[in-house]
């Protein structure tokens, strides 16, 4: 395909859709066509996002019924969803509904938590409200894009940032047969991750030179890990998921640390690693424990393990904000229109963020 294909963004204000815009904005086949703001209708989308005013200096957001019409007039219009969990799941239904009505088949890429889950029972277990739009959950599955090769419905869920990171390391360990026993998983996430409204966790003095776990074994990302190794897998893992705060503004470091089935060095597993994900052009398996500066502000992600015969870790490195949020959900976009995977997303690190 060669046409540009019109794009719109829900939850236009928040850093995830501000990362999706600067993707858009250097994408060889996608064209903004409307960014949605419910608190900021009309307004200036580069008085929003500073840095995007180069490529956006007249654009400004749209509503709800604005992005309705583009939908229902368009062809074939790519949807991206950065709209908070538990308001994502309504605005995407009234979207496609929009579109069916006129005879129109968008594709969608949801980076919420509304549609990462097969059942409404099963989200509402771990966010604790009722689902947005049950009706629509069949329509899409929730996968790493280095583990399905295509998504068998129209529509996709992205999995978390973190889970992004922790099913990287640990879905190779599984189906390898690697290891036995529970997955232990350490997770530090910068503070973009906790969105652009300011709380205490995020607020800079409190995070400063600081680090400090939250959420151990609660975590509701841990259900997504599950679910996400069992898909990949077939194999239902126990998972300890311990995630902190780090004081930097964008990235994840995971550590997963499991125990060995047998015993094998650390140059077979770098190797094992590296021929699974031969075929994952963003997903590089490094001899050397990788670093965040690797991959930040890139759609990259950096592999690496240490063993010592008995016990193995793997250490997995990503950007939150782009592989584990708007870099990823491009790419499963580019692969819902047929598209060439890496289209628009083969920048490398920024390396002194």
């Amino acid at each position: 395909m060669t046409q540009r294909i019109p794009t719109v963004v829900l939850g236009g204000t928040g850093y995830v859709a501000g990362e999706l815009l600067r993707l858009i904005a250097g994408h060889p086949n996608f064209a903004l066509a409307g960014v949605m703001s419910d608190s900021q209708p009309g307004e200036s989308v580069a008085a929003a996002f500073r840095h995007l005013a180069p490529a956006y200096p007249h654009e400004r957001f749209k509503s709800q019924a604005d992005l309705e019409e583009i939908v229902a007039r368009e062809p074939a219009t790519a949807i991206f969803s950065a709209a908070p969990h538990g308001a994502a799941a309504a605005l995407i239904d009234r979207l496609l509904s929009a579109a069916e009505s006129a005879g129109r088949a968008p594709h969608v890429v949801d980076i919420s938590a509304d549609y990462r889950y097969g059942s409404a029972s099963g989200y509402a277990a771990v966010y604790g409200h009722a689902h947005g739009a049950p009706a629509r959950i069949a329509q899409f599955t929730c996968a790493v894009p280095e583990h399905l090769a295509r998504s068998p419905t129209p529509h996709v869920a992205h999995p978390g940032c973190f889970a992004t990171a922790a099913l990287l390391a640990s879905v190779p360990l599984i189906k390898l047969r690697l290891t036995q026993g529970p997955l232990f998983i350490s997770g530090v996430t910068g503070s973009t991750g906790s969105g652009r409204k300011p709380v205490e966790g995020t607020h800079h003095p409190t995070r400063h030179s600081d680090l400090y776990a939250y959420g151990t074994l609660s975590h509701r990302h841990a259900p997504e890990i599950r679910a996400g190794v069992a898909a990949a897998t077939g194999i239902e893992a126990q998972i300890a998921f311990a995630p902190h705060s780090g004081p930097f503004a964008r990235g994840i470091h995971v550590t997963v640390q499991a125990s060995l089935r047998g015993p094998v060095d650390s140059a077979d597993v770098v190797a094992a690693m590296r021929e699974f994900y031969a075929g994952a052009p963003f997903v590089r398996v490094n001899d050397a424990a990788p670093r965040l500066k690797d991959v930040a502000a890139s759609n990259y992600a950096a592999l690496g393990a240490v063993s010592d015969g008995q016990t193995l870790a793997v250490f997995s490195v990503l950007d939150n904000l782009d592989k584990g949020a708007a870099g990823g959900a491009v790419q499963w976009m580019n692969r819902l229109y047929n598209l060439p995977e890496t289209a628009g997303l083969t920048a490398p690190a920024a390396g002194w963020t």
